[in-house]
């Protein structure tokens, strides 16, 4: 039997309706807004880039300050496993697999030496009750 799971969904990750409600709003396009996101990750300053896109400082900072930014160490929520358990895991991955592919592929190869290591069963015996034959049924004719 082979494991295979179902990819996240299209929407996984991205930030909830009830976070963005709570979130300031941003006097910024959208287009503006990734500009500016863009330019800070290739190393330049909030003044730099509300200077080069002539928009007031402010509202780059709003932006910017709402940036996803890389973890240096994944938290348990997003494996739902002990620290030891995650280690393991990002070991066994194969280059830059997702984890739930290689979690699919880890099950995988569990159940089949699983499966490999069963000792082959005997067949059930058969139930008591299935060894006992029907009884004729008798019609009042014959009697």
């Amino acid at each position: 039997m082979t494991f295979k799971g179902k990819a996240p969904g299209s929407g996984s990750g991205e930030m909830s309706r009830r976070t963005q409600l709570l979130r300031p709003s941003i006097a910024l396009s959208a287009k503006q807004v990734s500009e500016a996101r863009r330019m800070r990750r290739a190393g330049a300053e909030p003044d730099a880039i509300a200077e080069a896109m002539a928009l007031p400082r402010d509202e780059v900072e709003k932006a910017l300050v709402q940036m996803r930014s890389a973890r240096p160490e994944t938290t348990r929520g997003t494996l739902n496993v002990t620290l030891a358990a995650h280690r393991l895991i990002m070991k066994e991955r194969i280059g830059e697999e997702p984890i739930w592919q290689t979690m699919d592929r880890m099950l995988d190869e569990l159940l089949r030496l699983r499966a490999a290591a069963a000792p082959r069963r005997k067949p059930a015996a058969p139930r008591q009750d299935d060894l006992l034959l029907p009884l004729p049924i008798s019609n009042p004719r014959d009697a």
